[in-house]
């Protein structure tokens, strides 16, 4: 796909199909250290969270809490896959107005979803109905939010977008730490986090609009995304989520609740080095979606990640001595595993990177390496772990597999596009 030139908006001859100008190479390093320090505020301060929460609730409460937390993931899954539409249909020319008409038909929908989920989620987790509730509630919310980064995304907004991203974490956050401080159980705090996150949504939707000058809108009748592309786009982000969250919910099922505490704590390195590089995958994406850039920008983000990777390892074996200085003694078992959680988390960045080129390209059946990945992971801890150590074995062993196999096969098919209709590949001249 050839780049935008520099003539005028309403020369016919500058007839790249893009709504705004993808940067170059330094304003992509500049845009990746920006996003970066916003989804480092963010990060941090989800972290910040397992710090009080693991030694105000104790091990047993704090593995419900975990959980609901990483169930939760699975209820956001259409808002990144909503993100990642958006940002793709505002790379190719579509407007503001029409991606939000999308994103309120996707929040009804959620809306739906969460609604039935909630009881089996009391089930399933052995939580109370109102933890189970509260914690249900945040999706439709982030489904708003989601659009908002779309567009930022798409236009690559990425100054925006990063302090879009750092408000939203810290109005999560925040809250539900005073909840927890003054004593609250799980579900109260998750309330609080699904309220500051609702103030976020509404600051992000004044950010896009106070910066509408960036945006052009063009005809009515350019292609808007459809819930197809998005019911595509979902179960890829679902087998992410699955493959990042699948191992800390079933954990609770094959060990103890003490164990499942502690392999709750030793997951928060794994999620450290899963969302630490997160900013690669943003502001790469709306290069991967070009066919004309989309080989050199995976194998630089996939060079980026790897490298990431194996610092995050190492800086886990270094610094395991402090888990239980910082949360208690009662963690001290978990320790020795934290490089092994670090591993899962680095290599599902890297898995994470291949699929969202595949959204980009509009060929998500890339995803179906991964689900199987998912369900030989289900299997194995389901019938062979017993203890911590088995169940994280198994799945930084199925991350680590999964995320080479899938990078490669991503990066040989480069270059092309499928419309959204899944139609024939488009590849660059």
């Amino acid at each position: 796909m050839p780049q935008p030139t520099d003539a005028h908006p309403g020369d016919s001859s500058a007839a790249a199909p893009t709504a705004t100008r993808r940067p170059a190479a330094h304003g992509w390093l500049t845009g990746i250290s920006a996003v970066t320090a916003g989804s480092m505020v963010a990060n941090i301060a989800a972290y910040l969270l397992h710090i009080p929460a693991g030694r105000w609730l104790g091990p047993a409460a704090y593995g419900e809490f975990a959980s609901l937390l990483a169930a939760q993931l699975a209820l956001a899954v259409p808002a990144l896959a909503l993100q990642s539409v958006v940002a793709r249909q505002m790379v190719r020319g579509s407007s503001r107005a029409q991606q939000r008409a999308l994103g309120l038909r996707c929040v009804v929908i959620v809306a739906v979803l969460a609604a039935i989920s909630a009881p089996i989620l009391t089930v399933l987790l052995h939580t109370s109905a109102t933890a189970a509730i509260a914690s249900v509630m945040m999706a439709p919310v982030l489904v708003l939010l989601a659009t908002e980064q779309g567009i930022l995304q798409g236009q690559s907004r990425f100054g925006e977008l990063a302090l879009v991203i750092a408000g939203a974490g810290l109005a999560k956050v925040v809250p539900a730490v005073v909840v927890l401080a003054a004593g609250g159980s799980p579900g109260p705090a998750l309330i609080g986090s699904a309220a500051g996150l609702l103030v976020a949504t509404a600051a992000a939707r004044l950010v896009v609009d106070l910066g509408a000058r960036h945006d052009r809108d063009v005809e009515a009748g350019r292609s808007t995304g459809s819930l197809r592309a998005i019911l595509a786009a979902s179960q890829v982000q679902l087998v992410i989520v699955a493959l990042s969250s699948l191992d800390l919910v079933v954990v609770r099922a094959v060990v103890d609740r003490e164990q499942a505490g502690l392999y709750a704590l030793g997951a928060v390195a794994a999620k450290v080095a899963f969302w630490l590089p997160q900013a690669i995958g943003l502001v790469a994406y709306p290069r991967l979606a070009d066919p004309g850039q989309a080989r050199a920008a995976l194998r630089s983000a996939l060079g980026g990640l790897v490298g990431i990777g194996v610092l995050v390892v190492a800086a886990a074996a270094v610094a395991a001595p402090l888990a239980s200085v910082v949360v208690g003694a009662a963690y001290q078992p978990v320790e020795p595993l934290l490089w092994v959680f670090a591993l899962q988390g680095a290599a599902l960045a890297v898995l994470q990177v291949a699929l969202l080129s595949a959204i980009a390209r509009g060929r998500t059946r890339l995803a179906a390496v991964a689900w199987c990945a998912a369900a030989i992971e289900l299997t194995l801890i389901a019938t062979l772990a017993q203890t911590a150590t088995g169940t994280i074995t198994i799945a930084a062993g199925t991350a680590v597999i999964t995320a080479a196999i899938t990078a490669t096969v991503a990066l040989l098919g480069a270059g092309t596009r499928v419309d959204d209709r899944g139609g024939g590949a488009l590849r660059s001249s």
